[in-house]
């Protein structure tokens, strides 16, 4: 019967500094904006548009909208406009970098390619179509070298995936 008065009791508690830290937000999706302060790259080589979902310190998933008026199709190709591969590569990266500069200690780091693995192209994307990305941190080592796995997705479907690793860089 006590919880009971404690529930309708209108005396309100300060929360502890336990309670105050299981109440604070995780910040789980990224604008466009929020995306410029954490990574370098700028139009036309910036390949995401906003973040989804973010688990510090273990994944996130970026969205970026293939839209006919991007620089590649011009050229890639002329009446049958596919996204180039290596783009979708490193769209998949960047956002792979929006985990990888959140990490304790790494804020002010400049991540580059250092490997690419076991990337497989599954189906084309094409103006119009929105890819989804899901990148997973697998391992840091030498609090240098960071490993992910990474998906991009369209309509649900698998159109690449694989292994990047990265390096810091002063």
């Amino acid at each position: 019967m006590s919880t009971l008065t404690q529930v309708n009791s209108t005396e309100t508690i300060a929360p502890t500094s336990t309670e105050k830290q299981a109440t604070h937000e995780i910040k789980k999706t990224f604008s466009s904006e929020e995306i410029q302060k954490l990574l370098p790259h700028r139009y036309p080589f910036l390949l995401v548009d906003k973040i989804i979902d973010y688990i510090p310190g273990k994944s996130a998933v970026g969205v970026k909208n293939v839209t006919f008026n991007e620089p590649q199709f011009q050229g890639h190709f002329p009446g049958r406009p596919l996204m180039p591969g290596v783009l979708i590569v490193e769209a998949m990266a960047q956002v792979g970098g929006i985990v990888l500069k959140q990490l304790p200690g790494f804020e002010d780091g400049l991540f580059v390619f250092a490997g690419i693995d076991k990337v497989r192209f599954r189906r084309q994307v094409v103006p119009g179509d929105q890819l989804v990305m899901t990148v997973e941190l697998l391992c840091v080592k030498q609090r240098r070298f960071g490993k992910m796995q990474a998906r991009a997705e369209v309509d649900g479907k698998l159109a690449a995936e694989g292994e990047l690793m990265f390096s810091l860089i002063n």
